[in-house]
């Protein structure tokens, strides 16, 4: 029902209404059944229900995938549309759409709200696309994309994000002025992104610093009295560099010489002795381990995409970037890689699977029917990270690859810590180094 109905509201489908009754009915959805008290009418108007029998119809539809009730009133709406003059293809066809409620139809009030809802949502992005965020990052878990993925489609349209940060970060995240020329926002990441650091020990940091900020990690830890486990969290989430310079190796350091008891009165000279030796120098991080820390302690990174630093290696095998693809003819035969970011397979789409994935240019929607499913099932449950063989199906502005091949990635994903700039492994690589992990949002 709805594609014929896009079609029309497009004006390449021509409207069809074979008597003026059924015009009445169905003429603000043009001509397409699109909701149950159409239904109902249609089955009134058009083939003589009864209102009882038109509620028995309403109900059916809602239930025949499960009990086969609909098929009962076939019968009675094409003979009853035929003797009113209805040709028997017009007749069946109507059945069909009605049949088709049993997955997709529901009330006009219903379709209503959710419209209502999309409507606000799309206008708040639209024109505040920093409260939006703001708001959706609030409200996680929640909807099919991750925050990273929310964050990287704000920065695309203009959105300053500002990283976590902690003399500035709250639990939750929040807006910054003074606004931009553009009469936004920054988006602070709020701490409640950090692993495993509790609200409690990021209220006592909010608390502690507000009479003056912080000034080192030992201050940090001295006036708001948390323990040092709530501060390696921090560290690993890299919030000690944007307001006291530390990176992420260099906070750690400096946590290191913290104690989470009372120092004993002959330890402090100790101490004293210890503050005054020289600065350790530590090794930068590469990149890549930078982008791999920040997606595994925060879920999401503001330098460049893990993808990124694959890219040679992907040209090399001749695969084509997200946007390469949105950009190639439809039909086209091709390679496309990428994180897996959304798998749906809905009990209405016969076994065929939906992914969407994401590299450093954008996004692709990719169709895997349920004999390639099937064929690799494993890797398209598992895989955090899939190289796609298809053909491209365009229509409009939506584009889809149609998947003949899968080739499981999530190997050259791990290596992301040993890469550098993009430019392949660093020197020297580190088998030890953590392994990028990207978690998929599933819909079944």
């Amino acid at each position: 029902m709805v594609h014929p109905y896009l079609r029309r509201r497009e004006g390449l489908e021509h409207e069809d209404y074979p008597t003026p009754e059924l015009e009445k009915v169905l003429k603000k959805t043009l001509g397409i059944p699109l909701f149950q008290e159409q239904a109902m009418q249609v089955a009134m108007v058009c083939a003589d229900f009864t209102a009882s029998e038109a509620d028995q119809l309403r109900r059916a539809m809602a239930t025949f995938k499960n009990t086969g009730t609909i098929g009962r009133f076939q019968t009675k709406l094409v003979e009853g549309m035929k003797a009113n003059g209805y040709t028997e293809e017009f007749a069946e066809r109507i059945y069909q759409q009605l049949e088709g409620f049993g997955s997709y139809g529901f009330p006009e009030s219903h379709a209503v709200s959710f419209a209502i809802l999309a409507y606000s949502s799309s206008w708040l992005k639209c024109h505040h696309p920093d409260v939006f965020l703001a708001a959706l990052l609030n409200a996680q878990p929640m909807g099919f994309y991750a925050p990273a993925q929310l964050v990287r489609d704000a920065r695309e349209h203009g959105v300053e994000i500002r990283p976590i940060c902690v003399n500035a970060s709250r639990w939750d995240s929040t807006l910054e002025g003074p606004e931009t020329a553009g009469g936004r926002f920054a988006v602070r990441l709020g701490m409640s992104l950090v692993k495993g650091l509790a609200n409690a020990d990021a209220a006592r940091i909010v608390a502690a610093r507000g009479a003056r900020p912080f000034a080192s990690v030992d201050d940090l830890w001295r006036r708001a009295g948390v323990p040092v486990a709530a501060l390696t969290h921090l560290a690993e989430a890299d919030a000690f560099r944007p307001a006291l310079g530390l990176a992420r190796r260099e906070a750690l350091w400096a946590i290191k010489a913290l104690r989470d008891e009372p120092l004993p009165l002959l330890a402090a000279a100790a101490v004293a002795r210890e503050a005054e030796e020289p600065d350790v120098l530590l090794q930068p991080m590469r990149a890549g381990a930078e982008v791999t820390r920040d997606y595994n302690r925060i879920g999401l990174t503001l330098r460049d995409h893990p993808v990124a630093f694959l890219r040679d290696d992907l040209r090399q095998w001749k695969f084509f970037s997200c946007r390469e693809a949105h950009e190639a003819r439809d039909g086209r035969r091709l390679d496309a890689a990428g994180l897996v970011l959304v798998r749906q397979r809905p009990g209405s789409a016969e076994g065929v699977v939906f992914l969407t994935l994401e590299d450093e240019s954008g996004v692709l929607n990719v169709i895997i029917w349920k004999d390639i499913f099937e064929k690799y099932r494993r890797v398209v449950l598992a895989g955090q990270m899939l190289g796609i063989k298809g053909r491209l199906q365009k229509e409009g502005e939506v584009v889809h690859l149609v998947t003949l091949e899968i080739t499981d990635l999530s190997a050259l994903l791990a290596d992301v810590g040993n890469r550098d700039s993009g430019r392949g492994r660093g020197a020297a690589v580190d088998r030890s180094v953590e392994k990028l992990s990207v978690k998929s949002r599933n819909f079944h």
